[in-house]
């Protein structure tokens, strides 16, 4: 098999790393990979900061409510930004309210998210693990004022990475029919008896791996996530509008 589709097909996420901070030439590489990722409109709306401040990294674990976070060897912060733009438009002579609309928030979120995935996937060739950190948005307004988000740019995602000290099973994927379509949209009736089989490899999954062992089946953990929900993610939409993204 191609090597780049082997390394893709064997993901996983890491959470447990050893004592061991990624060198400063590696996280130029890294960098620069995401820095060559297709970028919508060439505008390249987004930007990286590194958590190099110890205390700033505990406390961004402390905001996601995961301890491996502060344990990483680099911590990544993925940012929507229009700032940068619009300081160019402004020093142009011209007006900066597009810049608040939602489609330049998209595109900001959108370059973010793609450079995340690239990150990922060049550290995994290197033997560094990582995971994507959504719960850094848990408490987003404290986590804009810790690293001084001006208007303009928020936060999308976070990347914990280091040098694995576990190997975890890579967690079984949806079927491809429930995913991918030809020319129209699937209609959802009795989608159960369409899960039934990958609710059965869930399980196995779940009752067979080493750490947080359970009996669940992929319908019963969806349906216990949309049940559950920090409270500050509901807190998102006003965040985004006070860093003056998704007026219109």
């Amino acid at each position: 098999m191609n090597p780049v589709i082997e390394l893709q097909l064997e993901h996983k996420s890491i959470r447990r790393f050893k004592k061991e901070l990624i060198s400063e030439d590696l996280v130029s590489t890294l960098v620069d990979v995401a820095q060559h990722t297709a970028t919508s409109n060439y505008a390249q709306s987004y930007s990286i900061m590194s958590i190099t401040d110890v205390d700033k990294k505990k406390r961004i674990a402390e905001i996601g409510k995961q301890s491996y976070i502060a344990e990483s060897g680099h911590l990544f912060i993925m940012l929507a930004d229009q700032a940068r733009n619009a300081a160019i438009v402004e020093e142009s002579g011209e007006k900066t309210e597009i810049f608040s609309s939602f489609d330049k928030f998209f595109i900001g979120a959108t370059d973010a998210i793609l450079a995340a995935q690239n990150i990922i996937i060049a550290a995994e060739s290197l033997g560094i693990g990582g995971v994507l950190l959504g719960s850094i948005l848990n408490e987003v307004d404290e986590l804009s004022e810790l690293l001084d988000l001006p208007a303009f740019v928020v936060p999308v995602l976070g990347i914990a990475l280091g040098y694995p000290d576990q190997e975890p099973q890579s967690k079984p994927r949806l079927p491809q029919k429930l995913v991918h379509f030809e020319n129209n949209y699937p209609k959802w009736q009795n989608i159960s008896s369409k899960l039934e089989d990958y609710d059965n490899t869930v399980t196995e999954y779940y009752n067979a791996r080493e750490s947080n062992k359970r009996i669940e089946t992929f319908a019963q953990m969806i349906t216990h996530w949309s049940l559950v929900t920090h409270p500050g993610r509901l807190k998102m939409l006003n965040y985004i509008q006070k860093q003056k993204l998704i007026k219109f």
